[in-house]
């Protein structure tokens, strides 16, 4: 990446993943997606829905944020939920 992309893209990251799990509730998990957009980035964070025993069933979601160049949240929206253990999904969002 370029210049200081990657550190920007990385606080971009944290940013939306730390947003997700504020608003949400939910526990972090990941994040599967990062995307440059023409005002600021889009990130798809995985999270935690639902615990389940054992830990292969657990219920799983993607959020999508789409922020600003100074970080602040444009819009959050679930994209994506599935059990962990589920094969052929696309992550990301399906995009």
């Amino acid at each position: 990446m370029a210049g200081d992309a990657g550190g920007a893209a990385a606080a971009a990251a944290r940013a939306a993943a730390r947003q997700v799990v504020a608003l949400t509730g939910r526990e972090f998990e990941g994040v599967v997606a990062i995307e440059r957009c023409d005002d600021g980035w889009r990130v798809c964070v995985e999270v935690v829905e639902t615990r389940r025993i054992p830990d292969s069933a657990d219920i799983l979601a993607v959020y999508e944020v789409l922020t600003g160049d100074g970080g602040e949240l444009n819009r959050l929206r679930r994209v994506q939920r599935y059990a962990r253990g589920q094969l052929n999904r696309e992550r990301g969002g399906g995009r």
